[in-house]
């Protein structure tokens, strides 16, 4: 009988999902780690944050997986119109998403869709991974993982992929790379029925996205499930501890919009519409869900990351790439790591034993890594120049310039911009 390897995927989020789906079809068995519970299908049906596929990764996972149908259908809550403008509340531009080709799905939508079809007993939710080292008495290069199940207890692989996230656990075996503070953080607030509730701030904020910037500042926006509104307000400062420095430590999302909105260095000096859209979903947050406000440092990995070949362990997604969210690619690449990543593993041959499987896999998994660092640090760079642009003094007419430049060139029978 052929050797079957022990394969561990730890981090149940879109890649460590997908490449679960991708390897059970092509004959491979993964056990997924996820820390998380498992959501309930009424808490996926909540509003959540909406992602962008984009042709070459996200969309061609998608079909890949045999999802397309699926997938259509759960797109619809955010089109792709767009809207820019400046924190007067001057219009800078809009479109009805004739310069993108990226159908808005959201995060809780893509999770359902790939969740349900693996099979529940391939997931192991609220695992928390303490460790991951060389296995004790091998030679063949196997991965031993520790759980922490009240007393501590170990699994041992024969190939891991850390799929966990920006402060991964895995990556720890392969690299002393940290992510830093990229000097900007992120309120976030939503607000559902908007059409009947809040017609007006429907209204402004159009059916896609809205992003309002300037001054170093931005309110963002993007529609989603339950006709709802998810705004971020994003702020640049160079205060990794931000919250604390600007005593918002443990306050609801009201409180800190008071706070915000009160403070002339941040949006107090903003069109009054601009600060009700802010305003409204903070206050609506805080009567839906109370508890502290959603406040996120926004970190990434240097970029160019890459490590030396380990036999038994790869990473993809954050843990391997980890970005701020300002060009869009972060679940696209995670998606490309993990159908990349089910073609290497799927196209080693039958092996006797696993010191066998691990030769013929390191050249196929050398290859994987190579690729992905090159196409990631050029995807980093774009990103770390968004996040640079978008936050600057004139952000909003910086973004209004470079749509212009896409009309230009759709005008003109190029390619159509992206976003």
């Amino acid at each position: 009988m052929p050797f079957q390897p022990r394969i561990a995927i730890v981090g149940g989020g879109p890649s460590g999902l997908a490449l679960g789906l991708l390897l059970r079809q092509r004959g491979l068995y993964p056990t997924i780690y996820e820390l998380r519970n498992k959501m309930t299908p009424e808490e996926l049906a909540k509003p959540s944050g909406v992602l962008d596929l984009h042709e070459e990764s996200g969309l061609m996972v998608m079909r890949e997986c045999g999802l397309w149908d699926e997938f259509q259908a759960s797109t619809g809550d955010c089109s792709e119109e767009c809207r820019v403008l400046d924190p007067q509340g001057n219009v800078l531009h809009t479109d009805k998403g004739e310069l993108s080709t990226r159908p808005e799905i959201s995060r809780h939508a893509l999770t359902t869709i790939l969740m349900k079809n693996i099979p529940s007993n391939s997931i192991k939710w609220n695992q928390k991974i303490t460790a991951v080292r060389d296995a004790r008495n091998t030679t063949t290069g196997a991965v031993e993982i520790t759980l922490d199940l009240g007393v501590n207890s170990t699994a041992t692989y024969d190939f891991v992929v850390g799929a966990d996230g920006a402060w991964s656990r895995v990556r720890k075996l392969l690299t002393d790379a940290k992510p830093f503070y990229t000097g900007a953080q992120y309120v976030t607030a939503t607000l559902r029925h908007a059409s009947t509730k809040f017609p007006h701030l429907a209204e402004l904020s159009g059916s896609g996205a809205f992003l309002a910037l300037g001054g170093g500042k931005g309110i963002l926006s993007h529609r989603g499930p339950q006709d709802s509104i998810r705004v971020c307000a994003a702020v640049n400062t160079p205060h990794e501890d931000w919250v604390k420095v600007a005593g918002l430590e443990g306050k609801t999302t009201a409180e800190v919009k008071t706070a915000l909105l009160g403070d002339e260095n941040l949006f107090a000096k903003w069109a009054p519409e601009l600060q009700d859209l802010f305003a409204t979903a903070c206050d609506e947050e805080t009567k839906d869900n109370g508890g502290p406000a959603d406040i996120l440092p926004l970190y990434s990995l240097p970029i160019g990351t890459r490590w030396e070949y380990r036999t038994g362990a790869t990473l993809i997604g954050d843990a391997a790439h980890l970005m701020t969210p300002w060009a869009g690619e972060g679940v696209n690449l995670a998606l490309w790591d993990s159908l990349d990543l089910a073609h290497a593993l799927a196209a080693v041959p039958e092996a006797e034993d696993a010191a066998a499987w691990q030769a013929a896999l390191e050249p196929r998994i050398r290859e994987f890594e190579e690729t992905m660092a090159t196409r990631t640090k050029e995807k980093a760079e774009e990103t770390a120049k968004n996040q640079k642009m978008f936050l600057s003094e004139n952000g909003g007419q910086v973004l209004a310039d470079m749509f212009k430049m896409y009309e230009k060139m759709a005008a003109a029978g190029g390619p159509p911009g992206k976003r």
